[in-house]
C-alpha cells in the first residue's frame, strides 16, 4: 500500500502542488496555479521582463496563495550577486542610528535586497573585524553608520579595497562616496537663533571631542558667537559624550564655573535631557532663566518639560538615500560622491529672551 501523504486537506479540489510544503513549492508549481507558463511567472518573480499588469497581478496572487518563497542562494549563484548589503552601524538601541538604519532596511527591501547589520562597540574597535567578515560574506555593497571611520586609517584602506561602500560619516583618508547632514547648520541654527533672542553667554555641552562631528559643531559655535561680535570663553564649553548622563554632569560643572551663562546649545537631543534635568536641580527655571536648544529632534524632544526647541536632522531620509546611491556605485551607473542633506530649526518651549538684567 503507497503510504499516504503527510499534508491533506479538506478541499478535493486543491492541486497536490497546493499542499507541498512551503521549502518544495517551486515556479512551476505558481505556473500552474496562475494557468500561464513557467517562463511567464520566472519573468514576474523575478523582475525581469514586460508582462500584462492584469497576468502580474494573477502570479503574485497565486504565488502568494501557495506559499512561494524565492530561492535566494539559486538567485544570487544565478546573478553572480549576493542580494545582501552589509551595514555597520554604532549601537542602535539608540533611536538616532536607528533611524538611519529603518530608512536603509526599508529601501534594500524595495529593491529586493537583504541586509546584515553590524553593531560596533561604543569605541569602535571591531569595526575591522566586522568589515572582513562581510566582505567573506560577499556582500554586493557596504554601508558605513558609524563614526568610528572618521579616525580608523585600516577602516579606510578597507573600504576603499573591498566591494562599493557608501558612508554617512566621513571616512579616514576620503576616496569613499558619503551622505551626510548639513554639519555646519546643524550647529549655526541654534546658536543664531539663541542670539536673536538677544543671549550673549551661551554656553555649549559637546559630543565627545576626539569625534570629528563634535569637533565641527564645536568650531561652528564658536565661529558663529565671534561673527556677532561675541568673544570666546572656553569656560562655556564642556564634554557631554553624546548621553543623558554626560549633559547632566557638564550641565553641573558649567554652572559652577559660569553661573551668569543664560543660554546653552546641546550638540544632541539626549544630552539635552540631562541638561534640562541639571537646570531644574539647580533651580534654573527653562526658558525664564536658561534656554536650551538641542539637535536631531528625537522623539523624545516633543515631550521634554518644557518642550525642546532642537535641530531636525534628516536620519530616515539619509539612509535611504544611502542605499540609492550605493546601488548606483554598484551598477557602476554615474552617481555623486557626495550628497548632503538639508536640516531645519523645530521651535519649542525651550528657548527665550534671556532674562531682564
Amino acid at each position: 500500500m503507497a503510504a499516504r501523504p503527510c499534508c491533506h486537506t479538506d478541499d478535493a479540489n486543491v492541486r497536490p502542488s497546493e499542499v507541498t510544503t512551503v521549502a518544495s513549492v517551486s515556479l512551476r508549481d505558481v505556473a500552474a496555479r496562475a494557468n500561464v507558463s513557467f517562463q511567464t511567472v520566472s519573468k514576474v518573480l523575478n523582475g525581469k521582463g514586460a508582462v500584462n499588469p492584469a497576468t502580474r497581478q494573477r502570479i503574485i496572487e497565486a504565488a502568494e496563495e501557495i506559499g512561494y518563497i524565492p530561492n535566494a542562494l539559486a538567485r544570487s549563484l544565478k546573478s553572480r550577486s549576493s542580494l545582501t548589503l552589509g551595514v555597520i552601524t554604532v549601537d542602535f538601541s539608540n533611536s538616532t542610528p536607528a533611524l538611519s538604519l529603518v530608512g536603509i532596511e526599508r529601501e534594500a527591501r524595495r529593491h529586493g535586497l537583504s541586509v546584515i547589520l553590524s553593531s560596533l562597540e561604543p569605541d569602535g574597535s571591531d569595526c575591522v573585524r566586522y568589515l572582513r567578515v562581510l566582505m567573506e560574506r560577499r556582500v554586493d555593497g557596504i554601508i558605513m553608520n558609524a563614526p568610528a571611520t572618521e579616525e580608523d586609517e585600516e577602516v579606510g584602506r578597507l573600504l576603499r579595497a573591498g566591494p562599493p561602500c557608501v558612508s554617512l560619516h566621513d571616512i579616514a583618508g576620503g576616496g569613499v562616496p558619503s551622505v551626510t547632514i548639513e554639519a555646519e547648520n546643524s550647529a549655526a541654527l541654534p546658536v543664531r537663533h539663541l542670539l536673536a533672542l538677544g543671549h550673549r553667554r551661551i554656553a555649549t555641552v559637546t559630543g565627545l571631542q576626539r569625534r570629528h562631528s563634535a569637533q565641527q559643531r564645536t568650531a561652528v559655535y564658536r565661529e558663529v558667537l565671534a561673527g556677532h561680535g561675541v568673544p570666546d570663553d572656553p569656560l562655556l564649553v564642556e564634554d557631554g559624550a553624546w548621553e543623558v548622563e554626560g549633559g547632566y554632569a557638564a550641565t553641573h560643572r558649567l554652572l559652577d564655573r559660569a553661573p551668569d551663562l543664560t543660554a546653552i546649545y546641546v550638540q544632541n537631543d539626549l544630552m539635552a535631557v540631562g541638561v534640562l534635568n541639571a537646570l531644574h536641580e539647580r533651580g534654573r527655571r527653562v526658558p525664564d532663566d536658561c534656554s536650551v536648544v538641542g539637535c536631531d529632534d528625537h522623539p523624545v524632544a516633543a515631550r521634554t518639560i518644557p518642550p525642546l526647541t532642537t535641530v531636525r536632522m534628516p536620519f530616515f531620509d539619509a539612509g535611504a538615500a544611502a542605499v540609492r546611491l550605493l546601488l548606483d556605485r554598484i551598477a557602476e551607473r554615474s552617481a555623486a560622491e557626495e550628497e548632503v542633506l538639508p536640516v531645519s530649526m523645530v521651535y519649542r518651549a525651550s528657548t527665550a529672551a534671556p532674562p531682564a538684567g
